[in-house]
């Protein structure tokens, strides 16, 4: 039995009651919101994991981190390096994205070693063996593209993007009204373009009822591909955007009767003004299925700072009800990123992700920040550190230009705070 299958026997498992303590929540609430799909707990069945964790309704907002070959780059032992990196700067979960050198073997090493939650998108794995066979993508066969979900699903992947919501209306639309950038989601396109040339509806969608069946015997969360997402600003909230949307929703509830755990995925490049709409969209239309947005981005003007966008971009989503925050790199649209870029992005996820949750009102994140201002009101620059969400840069910066004692060298003798203390000659408790 899966996770669902087994709570509404009332077998509860371990992890889920270390998931609740660590959330500040009731075991109760986790089991009715898993069972009623608003919540998810990406792990499958067959796979041990030491840091699990649950995303969803009333929970704090969880980051990814993409790391994963290219053809150009396929360095396994720098994958491993990445992974260790974005698990130590605080990702919850990974996906391996990987599209260069031996697939297996990169995605049974990410597995082996992360002690988060793994994702993949298996479409991807299909399309780099049709290549390597066929010598085309659209050559792919429907059975290759459900065998890649089946094997990656019995090596211990945890969760997988699915892009099922792209379909032959859809196309109808893409067709109709021009987009600046068309398909951007590299799954959307390997299957437009499959679809288009072989005159056939998406064997993703054809064959749904067998991959959820596949999903549900090794316990492995669906998340829903928004395989039509934006690409910049202009093709933000436009009908194919929204048409995909609805069919997401009729998926999620596919997905919920056979008893699979399900999330969807949101769009890329969203004017700010526009990402508040967004997300009331996605939970109204998909009854409130945990939302994984990536960024989104509200400009697309900024390459080299786009961990600064998507941070912006991802606090308001995050604010407004989006689950889970897909980090951007400040190498997005420019290259594979390095260890530094994943160590980035994670941090600025994170920041965004620690930002929502204090306007969401947690009490963890509240008491985070009242920590640090407590110390900063008392110099205490040990207490700064161990508040701070990236203590190794705070310390870093902190030693570099450091007078030893006393303020920081940003104002020195004229430091506000010391010189307000020495006249009211009181400290901050620490709370």
């Amino acid at each position: 039995m899966n996770l669902i299958e087994n709570l509404k026997k009332g077998n509860i498992p371990d992890y889920l009651l270390s998931i609740a303590e660590d959330e500040e929540v009731e075991v109760g609430y986790l089991v009715e919101n898993i069972i009623k799909g608003r919540i998810v707990v990406p792990k499958n069945a067959f796979r041990e994991i030491k840091k699990p964790c649950a995303i969803g309704k009333g929970l704090t907002v969880k980051v990814n981190a993409n790391i994963g070959t290219s053809s150009d780059y396929a360095d396994l032992e720098d994958e491993i390096r990445k992974l260790e990196v974005a698990v130590n700067a605080g990702a919850h979960t990974v996906m391996d994205l990987s599209t260069g050198g031996d697939l297996v073997k990169v995605r049974t090493a990410i597995l082996e070693k992360s002690p988060v939650p793994v994702g993949t998108v298996p479409i991807y794995e299909a399309a780099v063996r049709s290549i390597e066979r066929n010598g085309s993508i659209v050559e792919m066969s429907e059975d290759e593209m459900i065998k890649a979900i089946e094997e990656q699903a019995k090596q211990g992947v945890d969760f997988m993007t699915i892009h099922a919501g792209v379909s032959s209306r859809t196309i109808k639309i893409l067709e109709r009204k021009k987009r600046v950038l068309g398909v951007v989601s590299r799954g959307g396109s390997f299957l437009v373009a499959w679809m288009l040339h072989n005159q056939r509806e998406n064997p993703l969608l054809e064959r749904f009822d067998e991959v959820l069946e596949i999903l549900r015997m090794y316990d492995v969360t669906l998340s829903l591909g928004d395989g039509l997402r934006p690409g910049c600003l202009e093709d933000a909230t436009d009908e194919a955007q929204i048409d995909e949307l609805f069919l997401l929703g009729d998926l999620v509830k596919r997905a919920r009767e056979a008893n699979v755990q399900v999330m969807v995925e949101g769009p890329g490049h969203v004017p700010l003004n526009q990402i508040e709409a967004n997300v009331i969209l996605q939970k109204r239309i998909c009854d409130e299925a945990p939302f994984y947005v990536l960024g989104p981005l509200p400009t697309d003007s900024a390459p080299g700072y786009d961990h600064i966008v998507s941070a912006i971009g991802g606090a308001l989503a995050a604010y407004h009800g989006a689950d889970f925050l897909c980090y951007v790199t400040p190498r997005e649209h420019l290259g594979l990123p390095d260890e530094k870029d994943v160590y980035d992005g994670v941090s600025a996820a994170r920041i965004a992700a620690h930002i929502a949750d204090i306007a969401r009102g947690n009490k963890k994140a509240i008491l985070r920040d009242s920590m640090m201002a407590r110390a900063r009101a008392n110099l205490d620059w040990e207490g700064q550190i161990s508040c701070s969400l990236v203590p190794e840069k705070t310390k870093k910066m902190l030693l570099e230009r450091s007078a030893g004692t006393g303020a920081c060298t940003m104002c020195g003798p004229f430091c506000a705070i010391e010189i307000v203390k020495k006249h009211l000659g009181t400290d901050i408790d620490v709370c």
